[in-house]
């Protein structure tokens, strides 16, 4: 039973869900992942947490995460990248699979790239969560910080207000402005980002890595080595 840690946003986790059905080899309903959905949007907010001394959303993620436990969840799964600066204390004594979203991405780019866009909130920069966890011969290539204020973030706030193809016309330019300044790929380390370039069906996702997506596919892959042959011994 898979355990999916969301509501950061509500979108993004629908989003999540989506993909990850889409990734699933099923011929049949019984073939997909039994899955929980813990979509509580008023979790506190992780930017302010980590930007400006919020309240700490630790404890309602823990609440989430014990929640999930109890009903029976066997692997975890969080699509929000922001909340991954909190994932050691979400792991900590905690005996279920519980990929990290950075190890999903990492798995997906291109070998051997070195020079690597990406589009994330501010507190993801802040946090390191993508150089801490990927090559450390990586150069991470971020949009500027004006750029970020007049353009990421508003477009990163349009998608939670429902307005996503709006928030694609804003980002599909900052991917275009990465892979000009010599990115040979770009991730989409906010789990809004995604849904925005596929509001507008963007050219430009076949040069994207997709965070929601990888993280999708890493649990399919969890799930089958789990359970080779697709059965779910509970049903």
């Amino acid at each position: 039973m898979l355990g999916v840690l969301g509501g950061m946003g509500p979108v993004a986790t629908a989003d999540f869900f989506t993909k990850l059905l889409a990734a699933t080899p099923a011929r049949r309903d019984e073939d997909h992942i039994p899955t929980l959905l813990h979509s509580v949007p008023q979790i506190p907010s992780r930017p302010a947490a980590i930007l400006r001394g919020g309240p700490s959303p630790l404890p309602a993620l823990l609440a989430a995460r014990d929640r999930l436990v109890s009903a029976g969840a066997t692997m975890l799964a969080m699509p929000c990248n922001t909340a991954h600066h909190w994932y050691a204390e979400l792991v900590h004594g905690l005996e279920l699979p519980f990929p990290h979203i950075a190890d999903a991405v990492a798995a997906e780019i291109p070998r051997g790239e070195r020079r690597v866009g990406i589009i994330a909130t501010a507190a993801t920069l802040v946090s390191e969560i993508y150089p801490q966890r990927g090559d450390p011969q990586a150069e991470w290539i971020a949009p500027p910080e004006d750029e970020f204020a007049r353009v990421v973030q508003p477009a990163i706030d349009a998608v939670k207000r429902n307005d996503s193809a709006a928030a694609g016309r804003l980002l599909e330019p900052v991917v275009e402005r990465l892979l000009e300044r010599g990115a040979g790929c770009v991730v989409l380390a906010c789990t809004e980002v995604p849904v925005a370039l596929d509001a507008v069906a963007s050219p430009l996702r076949e040069r994207c890595v997709d965070s929601t997506a990888a993280l999708a596919r890493c649990c399919v892959r969890m799930w089958r080595d789990r359970m080779p042959d697709g059965t779910n011994p509970n049903l």
